[in-house]
């Protein structure tokens, strides 16, 4: 790849109302760009982030035996009629007329769509377990939409759902969600905590939220020394106890701030049994089918990770979510052809080891490219100038320390095979 079939648009100010570091570093290094209050669009440098995230995702959801789908954002009110959550969802579910004057709603969240898709197919135990997910975009109208992607009105969401033939099979599969979840996370390379959770307007009995610890998430946890514990609402109950300070005396557990990423959801039979989503048991019984969901805010990890990994110089990206692997800078390649030459070199190079590299082979200043990709926060930068033509060297920085050492052409590979990327 070549910044001159990749368009990078970074800026040297960012808008007033970016509050918080990472919704200023997105829009900073050219991730993202407003629409209108809660939408971004998503530029090609952003998106390779997002598409990075969801292939991880699909990965370890694959390996559980989920299986991908897609269904409709726009859903028919008679379904959230059926599971009596059309009036009671609130505000933030957006209704509207059609011109045959007919109830719809932008789709937050699919457990009423997915039910009627399974039931209508799904009728013998013999058929069950089933686990199928989605990743596309959802839309909640937020009252207060802020910190960029990260409370958004419309965002990408990874939604799954399990249906099963007694609660026993939902157990074991709620637990090898969970664990799925903690090897996306740790794939990503994120500090990330697992609490005991309310359900909210969602249902079920049991729920488990994952959190990127950061100080500027909304959501309190109260955590013990192993970083396990609960959230605010779940804690409020437990000890009886509502002011948060009297709530970390009483409880003995240590206050942090977290970002939720993911909500993974026990739904039992309470969409199945309002929406007629049922099986023959095994016994020949007629029994209502339970459920599971499990979610991840695909694009809110992006904020959370940044917020996690960042300098006054810009993003600090681990390996796992950065754009690219490595950056190559020529300087004035225009006007050099060794330098160009030396960079192509290279560049080919790199890309015969399948490295995913991009080439700065713009007609800007030195100074300007190595702000951009300082800002951008690849972790892997190489400088090619007059001086590294002249003597076939190679300057290497590493972002997240931003020493630079000088390295030989011939050992070139060498480093290459010492950084893993």
């Amino acid at each position: 790849m070549k910044v001159s079939s990749f368009p990078i648009f970074t800026l040297k100010g960012v808008p007033s109302e970016a509050e918080v570091p990472s919704h200023q570093l997105m829009i900073k290094s050219g991730m993202i760009r407003k629409l209108s209050s809660g939408q971004y669009s998503w530029y090609p440098l952003g998106y390779k982030i997002v598409k990075k995230i969801e292939e991880v995702i699909r990965q370890e959801l694959n390996n559980i035996g989920c299986r991908e789908i897609l269904m409709p954002t726009v859903q028919p009110a008679e379904l959230w009629q059926d599971s009596d959550r059309w009036d009671k969802y609130g505000p933030e579910l957006l209704r509207f007329k059609d011109r045959n004057n007919r109830d719809f709603c932008l789709g937050p969240t699919f457990e009423e769509v997915i039910t009627d898709l399974v039931k209508n197919d799904v009728s013998s135990y013999k058929n069950l377990p089933i686990n199928l997910f989605q990743i596309s975009s959802k839309f909640r109208d937020e009252i207060r939409p802020r910190f960029g992607v990260m409370r958004a009105r419309e965002f990408i969401m990874k939604d799954a759902y399990s249906f099963h033939e007694s609660s026993i099979c939902l157990d074991k599969t709620y637990e090898l969600y969970k664990t799925a979840y903690k090897r996306i996370f740790e794939r990503l390379m994120l500090d990330y905590t697992i609490v005991d959770a309310d359900s909210g307007n969602i249902g079920g009995d049991v729920s488990h939220e994952f959190h990127i610890i950061a100080d500027i998430g909304e959501d309190d946890l109260l955590l013990d020394k192993n970083m396990n514990g609960m959230n605010i609402e779940i804690a409020k109950v437990k000890y009886s106890e509502h002011d948060l300070p009297k709530l970390i005396k009483k409880s003995g557990l240590t206050h942090k701030k977290g970002i939720e990423v993911g909500h993974i959801f026990k739904l039992g039979q309470k969409y199945s049994t309002k929406m007629g989503a049922s099986v023959t048991s095994n016994k020949s019984e007629v029994i209502d089918m339970f459920m599971g969901c499990y979610g991840i805010g695909v694009t809110r990890i992006v904020a959370a990770a940044i917020e996690q990994n960042y300098d006054d110089k810009g993003i600090i990206w681990p390996s796992s979510l950065s754009p690219f692997n490595a950056a190559i800078i020529e300087i004035d390649g225009n006007k050099n052809k060794n330098v160009r030459s030396l960079a192509q070199k290279l560049y080919d190079i790199m890309q015969s080891k399948k490295i995913d590299v991009i080439l700065d082979d713009r007609q800007v200043t030195f100074g300007n490219k190595s702000k951009d990709w300082e800002l951008i926060g690849v972790p892997n930068i190489f400088i090619i100038g007059k001086k590294e033509s002249e003597e076939q060297l190679i300057t290497f920085q590493r972002r997240a320390d931003n020493k630079k050492e000088f390295v030989k052409l011939d050992d070139i590979e060498k480093l290459l095979e010492k950084l893993s990327i």
